[in-house]
């Protein structure tokens, strides 16, 4: 269901995921990857949506035939990915939400590594946050809620109290099973494969405004 005028969610913190929720990296991420699945016979349709919202190396253990050394792997894959800006932008009133947000009550939760997500932030102006949950911050990536936990313990908040802003299954998932409230962004789903799972959904970031009421995030829709 769209979030629409007149509806209100209210967390005393943000827990954003970076790829597709406030970049969009999808012209990068597909010439990559794109590109590894070439070299392992894979179908970058079938991969594409799997691989959304999880790091690297699970992806790679998932399909990765006859790869010897997983991470290695990933790590070149990820090396490829943080050259290659050509493409990213800002997903449309990323930069205008975050900065109407104290400083000390958001958080990036990504399956990127640090130099990775460090690069596409920067590349599309935005901002590093005090708390930066990335790839190497937990041992099980999305879909396991470990990397939303601890997001929401940085910003010293229980993940209950918190929304979670995501665009993959895998993300949206993690944040649920975190226990925090979901809310996606129909950029690598469609708003009507959203509405038949029952998702809470906006087409991105731009018309959303919060106000700050005693602690208080109050987001809804212009």
């Amino acid at each position: 269901m769209r979030f629409e005028k007149g509806r209100q969610l209210t967390a005393r913190g943000f827990l954003f995921d970076m790829d597709g929720t406030l970049v969009d990296s999808g012209p990068v991420v597909e010439r990559v990857w794109g590109a590894w699945a070439e070299t392992q016979g894979l179908d970058i349709k079938g991969l594409m949506p799997v691989a959304h919202g999880r790091r690297a190396v699970e992806t790679i253990a998932m399909f990765g035939k006859n790869v010897l050394d997983i991470a290695a792997e990933a790590r070149k894959l990820e090396d490829a990915e943080r050259l290659d800006t050509e493409g990213l932008s800002e997903i449309p009133g990323a930069r205008a939400l975050i900065a109407a947000l104290p400083t000390d009550a958001w958080a990036v939760v990504t399956s990127a590594d640090a130099a990775l997500a460090r690069t596409r932030l920067t590349a599309c102006g935005l901002p590093i946050p005090r708390v930066f949950i990335t790839a190497e911050s937990v041992e099980k990536g999305k879909p396991d809620p470990r990397c939303y936990q601890l997001g929401a313990d940085g910003l010293g908040f229980d993940p209950r109290d918190c929304i979670v802003f995501e665009d993959a299954d895998a993300g949206l998932a993690a944040g649920r099973a975190a226990g925090a409230q979901v809310l996606a962004v129909a950029s690598t789903q469609s708003s009507e494969g959203l509405d038949r799972k029952g998702e809470l959904w906006v087409p991105d970031l731009a018309g959303l405004e919060v106000s700050v009421v005693d602690g208080l995030l109050h987001l809804a829709h212009r």
